[in-house]
């Protein structure tokens, strides 16, 4: 459910700033076993981080994710892999979080591919989309 309210462009910013000291952070982490859930969930919330922006940025206060998501799968932006894997990062924190699922060494080193691939991409779209007014 979104409810719409005054776009806010400071926080949007503030958002998108946040995200991408998160995403460097966790990038810079080691990857092991014990680390993958941090790591699948940071990177995971750093896209999500983003796609809330562009709603702040647009007036939408919205709790749900597939809505901050899917704000960022619709951008036009190229990317080395398709911006549309995100949401597979969605599904597998999804099942991290509230299964107690533990990502293998393969899917957090896809995890890190995705936000090495993405990220900063989308970042910098969503960075020159909020700086528009």
């Amino acid at each position: 459910m979104a409810r719409h309210k005054k776009p806010d462009f400071k926080n949007a910013l503030s958002i998108i700033e946040a995200s991408k000291k998160q995403i460097d952070f966790t990038l810079s982490l080691e990857v092991k076993e014990e680390a993958g859930p941090t790591m699948v969930r940071n990177i995971y919330e750093s896209f999500r981080m983003l796609g809330d922006a562009l709603l702040v940025k647009k007036g939408i206060k919205t709790q749900d994710h597939i809505a901050q998501i899917k704000e960022l799968t619709s951008l036009s932006v190229k990317t080395n892999r398709p911006i549309q894997i995100i949401d597979n990062l969605r599904i597998l924190r999804h099942n991290i979080g509230y299964y107690g699922y533990q990502p293998s060494i393969n899917e957090i080193n896809d995890t890190i591919s995705i936000a090495q691939s993405c990220f900063y991409p989308v970042y910098k779209e969503v960075l020159r989309i909020a700086e528009q007014n």
